[in-house]
């Protein structure tokens, strides 16, 4: 295999062959504009495609809440591939990482020797397949609110977008703040896709750029619910308020 189809119709009308595998896919857009909702459709191909996950939301404190949400979006419970993903849960008042169970860690991300000693332990957490290992992450704009390490995190991203290609990297940052930044890993990234939001609540995506992979151009409107793209939009404002102050303070 070495492209992911994603099997959802409003996705494979803008990449009908899905997406090379061991890419970076870099999902960007204001603040509170459904962007992980769309990655979810990758990482369900990717988990019925029998490929091992690291996820690393960073909006989301607990699995809970990325379980229920790709339930109600496409149908798959993350349950019943518990031994393909390992959580990695952010928290910024850590020093380091905590294993809290067999798929479970707990890890002050905001440091990027942290974030990768984390994902090679999450690695070898995960039972190996010829798959291959999918890193999703979102809400990674947060890291950059660290006057200590954000020009480090940084370039962490922008290393491990361009050259890191042993895995299938799928990430999301918002552009509401640090739009410098952001452009920066938007330029490295070989698949590039934009959200934008209208009211009252309509979810619209744009694919600029595919690696090795044919896609549309054309903008169009996903449709998720209103009512899911609220929750989304309530949980990053929620995280964002939250999590803001104490990753100032590292």
């Amino acid at each position: 295999m070495s492209k992911l189809k994603i099997n959802v119709d409003w996705l494979d009308n803008l990449i009908p062959e899905g997406i090379s595998l061991n890419t970076s896919t870099l999902i960007t857009g204001p603040g509170g504009t459904g962007k992980p909702l769309v990655e979810f459709a990758f990482v369900a191909a990717w988990l019925k495609e029998g490929g091992a996950l690291i996820s690393i939301p960073l909006q989301y404190p607990k699995a809970e809440l990325m379980i229920t949400a790709m339930q109600k979006l496409y149908n798959i419970d993350l349950n019943d591939y518990s031994d393909k993903i390992v959580f990695i849960q952010f928290e910024p008042t850590i020093s380091n990482y905590n294993i809290l169970n067999d798929n479970i860690l707990q890890a002050n991300l905001v440091k990027p020797e942290v974030w990768n000693d984390t994902v090679k332990v999450a690695e070898n957490m995960l039972t190996k397949n010829e798959k291959g290992i999918m890193v999703f992450g979102s809400a990674l704009n947060l890291l950059l609110f660290s006057d200590k390490y954000s020009k480090a995190t940084l370039s962490n991203l922008e290393d491990i977008i361009e050259k890191d290609k042993s895995k299938t990297y799928t990430f999301a940052v918002s552009t509401s703040a640090y739009e410098k930044e952001i452009k920066i890993l938007e330029d490295k990234a070989d698949n590039l896709m934009f959200t934008r939001m209208v009211e009252p609540l309509r979810l619209f995506l744009r694919i600029v750029r595919m690696k090795d992979a044919l896609f549309s151009g054309e903008e169009i409107e996903v449709p998720i619910s209103e009512e899911m793209l609220m929750e989304i939009k309530k949980i990053a404002e929620s995280t964002r308020k939250r999590k803001i102050k104490e990753i100032k303070n590292i």
